[in-house]
């Protein structure tokens, strides 16, 4: 489907690292990295490199006063807790906010990319850290990127943007940077918050005319569940958004072999959804502009790097067949990098099938009463009727 795509990548991406016993390890980019290399995927994009946000992009999201903090921190490697670094999920390092804003910047150049016709697709696979806030790093976050690539949108004239996060966390932070903002609809689908971090994400919390948009999706939700409650719900509303731009962020943790979660999908599920999002791209009044990010994914060899070499191929417009086998070259590098035994291919052997809801819902379902919780909350507010 793409005219063009591009990848933005520089090996210092991976210095985002919070230490050997941390769970986002910076080995499930430089492995996704790696795979895609392998298997042709990068030959079928441009590969750009990015410069870090500079303050005055950081503070179109953060506040003056914790980005001093958080440079304070990477001079001197010493927490600073009244910021949120120096926790068990935020530990403080040297050079923390080089690495951050690093990141942050991969995600500003390709909304640069994407909007000044560059190219049609971009993808930041070191990005997605869509839990910070404007004061406080929180949940593996310090500078949120997909808002500051919204945010700067905006700066450029944008009039309507549409966020999606598939992320197995809610996207608050990003919700929180735009929940009065009704040129940027949000919608995060999630597990539960009654069952996982962050606590938020309940469909009752709708922003400005119901711009923010919530699916608390109930522990164990697998792929038939998780996809009948995307396409029940993201959709409908973005078309009716009618938005300028496509921003997703792509956390894989929602994969049944994540050790931080407890949503049941494979990365055949995954799979399904980034092609989802790819034709809503093309479909919607965004006319084919896709800005795509990483997010959260714990396990870090079966998991990230087959998913989001998918993600990339599908950012390209060139889909890999899930049959494909990983290189053998790979799998030893995946050996001798981590000690792991790596998969064979690029599937988990499942048929991401899903009934759509325009057949009924059954209300005794806890998925279906998840779906019905949110178009209730907020498709009246768009002029769509919730009813199936």
């Amino acid at each position: 489907m793409s005219r063009s795509a591009r990848v933005i990548w520089d090996d210092a991406l991976t210095s985002y690292n919070f230490g050997p016993s941390h769970p986002l390890a910076p080995v499930r980019v430089e492995l996704t990295m790696a795979l895609a290399r392998e298997l042709g995927v990068l030959d079928k994009v441009q590969l750009a490199g990015c410069d870090p946000a500079t303050d005055e992009e950081l503070g179109m999201v953060h506040e003056r006063h914790y980005i001093e903090a958080v440079k304070r921190v990477s001079a001197s490697g010493r927490p600073d807790f009244a910021v949120g670094l120096g926790t068990s999920d935020n530990p403080a390092f040297k050079g923390v906010h080089e690495a951050s804003a690093l990141i942050a910047g991969a995600s500003l150049a390709a909304a640069r990319a994407v909007w000044e016709g560059t190219c049609e697709h971009a993808v930041n696979i070191a990005g997605g850290l869509h839990h910070a806030m404007a004061a406080a790093a929180s949940g593996f976050c310090v500078y949120n990127d997909p808002a500051l690539a919204i945010a700067w949108l905006l700066r450029q004239g944008v009039g309507r943007i549409a966020y999606v996060d598939v992320d197995v966390h809610h996207g608050d932070g990003v919700q929180a940077a735009f929940y009065d903002d009704p040129r940027v609809l949000t919608i995060s689908l999630h597990e539960s918050p009654r069952t996982l971090f962050p606590g938020t994400g309940f469909p009752e919390e709708t922003g400005a005319d119901g711009t923010a948009v919530n699916v608390a999706l109930p522990a164990g939700c697998g792929d038939s569940g998780w996809l009948r409650a995307f396409h029940a719900v993201v959709p409908p509303l973005a078309h009716e958004f009618r938005p300028e731009i496509l921003v997703t962020q792509h956390g894989c943790d929602s994969h049944a072999l994540d050790p931080l979660a407890n949503l049941m999908l494979s990365v055949d599920g995954q799979r399904a959804a980034y092609a989802a999002l790819h034709r809503l791209a093309h479909e919607t009044t965004a006319g084919g502009r896709w800005i795509a990010t990483g997010g959260g994914g714990y396990e870090l060899v079966q998991v990230v790097p087959r998913v989001w070499t998918h993600l990339i191929a599908e950012v390209a417009g060139h889909p890999l067949d899930p049959a494909t086998p990983t290189s053998e070259n790979w799998r030893r590098f995946v050996r001798e990098r981590t000690g792991e035994i790596p998969p064979l291919t690029m599937t988990d052997g499942r048929n991401p099938e899903f009934q759509d809801l325009s057949g009924g819902y059954d209300p005794a379902d806890p998925i279906d009463r998840a779906i019905m919780a949110t178009r209730n909350a907020v498709f009246p507010l768009h002029g769509l009727d919730p009813m199936p």
